[in-house]
């Protein structure tokens, strides 16, 4: 016999709540008290309806990213740039605007790759007959004299 589980409820509860407030599993795993991540995809495979409340806390957790990434386009965040001068160094407050950027394309980047079919780029090839009906497809026959030379 291996070990016992150390699986509660308590403990799954808040890894849920966690993962739908958007926060990654592997963050919740470094705090204090809280299993390893190779633990909690334990308890998954174990426990049918804790890996049910997993998949549901991770589809709410996109949607606070995704809310998140608004939010920090939506709110300057101002920083301090030194430059160096003729007089010395000069500093410089301003929005910190490339650093901002990468913070919401890198959110958008990773929901896209985790949820491709909600957060993707949907990209569709179709193809339609005249006046956007559905195809035909003709099979037309050569005469001999058509044909094509050997």
């Amino acid at each position: 016999m291996g070990r016992p589980s150390t699986f509660t409820q308590q403990v799954a509860d808040i890894i849920c709540d966690r993962l739908a407030d958007g926060e990654p599993l592997r963050a919740i795993c470094r705090d204090d008290g809280m299993p390893s991540w190779r633990t909690v995809y334990d308890w998954m495979r174990a426990h049918e309806d804790f890996s049910t409340r997993i998949a549901d806390a991770r589809e709410l957790g996109f949607d606070a990213i995704a809310e998140e990434a608004l939010l920090i386009a939506d709110e300057p965040k101002e920083g301090i740039r030194r430059e160096q001068s003729e007089t010395g160094v000069k500093t410089v407050s301003e929005d910190m605007l490339g650093h901002r950027k990468l913070q919401i394309e890198t959110r958008l980047k990773l929901l896209a790759k985790w949820n491709p079919k909600k957060y993707g780029d949907k990209l569709s090839t179709e193809l339609t007959g005249p006046n956007g009906g559905p195809l035909q497809v003709v099979r037309l026959r050569m005469t001999p004299a058509e044909e094509l030379p050997e």
